[in-house]
């Protein structure tokens, strides 16, 4: 391999003349829980080309549990602690343990925002064998193909729609249905309902939500979702909705556990959104703002409703509901 960073228009396939065991992979990857979903499918690829290579994350550690938790990675490192911050410096100097851990992987492939190159160049400067880039910044196309076009380099193509997938081990699901059954959700048909995002303006109206809840049919019980961003929402939601179950100060992976347990999804463009599409959940998608073009989650049973105008708020309660008891109906 060359040293020199790679750009997939003008690479080659690397050979790597090692026992599939024997290859290691490094991957950077910064971003919320959105950004982290529609990434997955480039660890797909690089799982399946190398099944049994050691593929390192270096990241968030409370996103990138995920990968680790469905066998995408064998490894999560943060950012931090991997000492990330220095590959941005102009003139970096780099520990030798620092330049024998990126020495030590075949290539690195990198999502961190990188405009000017410097991190790419510090990476080669720091030994790496061969560096490939893929920006975070998606401005044609979808997120998840924009992500997958560096590993043209390494021969992997992106083949038809291509979806995140994640696949959680019994023991983690089986955590997701004693949760369920300890908040007396055991036996329900059971819809995951997450009224926040990491923004308001992504935000369908919180009594719109409340009234689709109401208007479930017998036989579907609700659960709200609430994260840290969502505190504001649990005031009103106690009020309005006292007896619904609420999932709240979990670790994602425990979020995912759980959803990983119920019949369906309703939600605004958030994290927890592709999430529940990529645990295969039949998904009603509330988006506003957003470029749907780039942005909406992926699975095989999602339905997108797009606000007119780009308004979260114009989404009607009737329409939603309907999107959901359909979903309902059709998947159960």
């Amino acid at each position: 391999m060359s040293g020199k960073t790679s750009d997939p228009q003008h690479s080659h396939t690397p050979t790597l003349q090692h026992p599939t065991a024997s290859v290691r992979i490094l991957v950077l990857r910064g971003g919320a829980i959105g950004d982290f979903i529609v990434t997955l499918p480039a660890l797909q690829k690089l799982r399946a080309r190398w099944p049994l290579a050691h593929i390192e994350l270096v990241g968030y550690p409370h996103v990138a549990v995920l990968a680790h938790a469905a066998g995408l990675v064998d490894r999560v490192e943060s950012l931090d602690k991997a000492g990330i911050a220095r590959f941005f410096a102009a003139r970096p100097a780099f520990t030798e343990a620092q330049r024998d851990y990126i020495r030590s992987f075949h290539f690195v492939v990198t999502y961190l925002h990188d405009l000017d190159g410097v991190v790419r160049a510090n990476l080669a400067a720091a030994g790496a064998q061969q560096v490939l880039y893929g920006s975070p910044l998606i401005t044609a196309g979808h997120a998840v193909e924009a992500l997958l076009k560096p590993l043209e380099a390494l021969a992997l193509y992106a083949e038809g729609v291509e979806q995140p997938r994640l696949t959680l081990g019994p023991e983690r699901l089986a955590w997701g249905r004693d949760w369920l059954a300890a908040h007396g959700l055991g036996a329900q048909k059971i819809l995951a309902v997450h009224p926040g995002s990491g923004s308001p303006r992504k935000n369908w109206p919180l009594e719109n939500f409340v009234a689709v809840v109401r208007q479930l049919p017998s036989g579907v019980a609700p659960l709200l979702l609430l994260g840290e961003a969502d505190a504001e929402l649990v005031p009103p939601l106690a009020h309005k909705l006292p007896a619904v179950p609420r999932l709240t100060d979990c670790t994602l992976l425990e979020v995912a556990a759980v959803l990983a347990n119920c019949a369906a999804y309703v939600g605004n463009d958030s994290g927890i959104t592709h999430l529940a599409a990529a645990l295969g959940l039949p998904v009603v998608a509330l988006f506003g703002p957003s470029n749907v073009e780039h942005w909406a989650p992926r699975g095989p049973r999602v339905t997108i409703l797009q606000a007119p105008d780009g308004k979260t708020a114009e989404l009607t309660v009737p329409a939603v509901a309907a999107a959901v008891f359909q979903t309902l109906e059709k998947f159960s």
